[in-house]
């Protein structure tokens, strides 16, 4: 696999390790958190070619791909962490890399038009802080749309 453009090889030595483990032990990117370890949070959110997966119930022996995290988002989150910070999208920060991970792979994809979909297909990322109003308004305007009077 690759982990933010650089090549990891060599095997896994314990074929139960996840990949969030190898993320943060064996390779120090700590962006992904540790939250629930059920994939029921969203807080260990990482692409894995382009597409947002939870790495707490992801092993690491079976990834073959580009694994991209927080860390390996560089310029392409520039404009989503602007609007995060313009909106107060976070409060904690303990969900926010996996909340900017997941909008990055939405807005790869296209957002919505609806907000209840939109909400939806967030709905994987837990946030216990913010009510997700900013969150939502900070996709919308990086997604280069006025951002709606959400509601929640």
């Amino acid at each position: 696999m690759n982990v933010n453009g650089t090549p990891t090889s060599g095997p896994v030595e314990q074929p139960e390790k996840r990949l969030l483990d190898l993320l943060r032990d064996d390779l120090g990117l700590t962006g992904a958190k540790e939250g629930c370890g059920r994939g029921e949070c969203g807080a260990c959110t990482v692409l894995i070619d382009g597409v947002a997966v939870l790495s707490c119930i992801t092993l690491a022996a079976r990834v073959d791909g580009e694994v991209t995290t927080i860390e390996g988002l560089g310029e392409d989150a520039d404009k989503l962490r602007a609007a995060f910070a313009d909106h107060g999208a976070f409060q904690c920060g303990f969900c926010t890399p996996g909340q900017i991970v997941r909008c990055i792979a939405l807005l790869a994809q296209g957002l919505p038009e609806d907000d209840h979909e939109l909400r939806r297909q967030m709905s994987g990322n837990i946030c216990r802080c913010t009510g997700y109003v900013g969150i939502m308004a900070a996709l919308r305007e990086a997604d280069g749309r006025e951002p709606q009077d959400v509601q929640q």
